[in-house]
């Protein structure tokens, strides 16, 4: 996969290429990420790429020659064009999903007050972070590009993209490491039963008790199986009664000898 980022701070990528999940892609050929210095392409001696708005107002707006032409130079019809903006879509793991099957995307930062709107016509979707303002689309393109690279095949192991916040429409479960017990903090003992299918159980009831209490919203998006709708009933009344099949795999657990 190609990512190429559009940009006037391209050196603001410099890290982030080198990092963690990132760096490794990369150097496993993965995804390649091009930065694309937009000033090149400005037709000001200067280099300028901004100019005040027509009919007044606070702020610069990008112009659209640099950015027409930097777009025209490094991109084709098979190029997926996305515009960072606020008035697009606010991003999804779907989106990230769907960019990360594809080829090719160009991630275009805007920046100052914004784009001159004739560029919009130009690309193929735009897309926001959320409904707050950043100085420039430096940090949602970054964003974005970790996202989808994460998702590439061979970036991390499989099975843990699959069982990650948003994917299942709902919130991760708890997840803990050693030591066991810290400042009287103690993981669940039920963790420890090795009976694979009650902490199955476990983990989903406590996903859908994070997801009501930090999101609820994103339980109207769900499909409910019958076993989820069970559990939630109990969540919302309050009812943390194990069942004996759990009280039997946490009397287990509390007899394992952790390190």
């Amino acid at each position: 996969m190609k990512i190429k980022i559009m940009t006037l701070f391209p050196s603001f990528y410099q890290e982030f290429l080198k990092s963690s999940i990132v760096g490794r892609a990369i150097s496993k050929g993965l995804v390649e990420i091009e930065l694309i210095n937009i000033r090149d392409y400005s037709l000001d001696k200067n280099h300028r790429v901004d100019d005040h708005p027509i009919g007044g107002g606070a702020g610069l707006i990008m112009r659209l020659e640099p950015l027409l032409g930097c777009l025209r130079a490094h991109t084709s019809e098979k190029t997926h064009k996305i515009l960072m903006g606020p008035k697009g879509h606010t991003y999804t793991q779907k989106d990230a999903i769907r960019f990360s099957q594809m080829d090719e995307i160009c991630l275009i930062c805007g920046h100052y007050e914004g784009v001159d709107s004739r560029f919009n016509d130009y690309i193929d979707e735009e897309i926001s972070m959320g409904d707050f303002i950043l100085t420039g689309g430096e940090i949602p393109a970054m964003a974005i590009a970790d996202s989808i690279i994460r998702l590439l095949k061979g970036a991390i192991a499989e099975e843990s993209t699959q069982e990650e916040s948003f994917n299942s429409t709902i919130l991760e479960y708890p997840q803990y490491t050693y030591p066991r017990e810290f400042e009287g903090k103690k993981v669940p003992d039920i963790l420890f039963s090795g009976n694979h299918e009650v902490i199955q159980d476990y983990r989903r009831k406590e996903a859908l008790k994070e997801t009501l209490e930090k999101r609820p919203d994103l339980l109207e998006k769900m499909s409910y199986s019958k076993k989820d709708a069970q559990m939630l009933e109990r969540i919302k009344k309050g009812d943390n009664t194990p069942s004996e099949k759990e009280l039997k795999a946490i009397e287990k657990g509390k007899k394992f000898v952790s390190r």
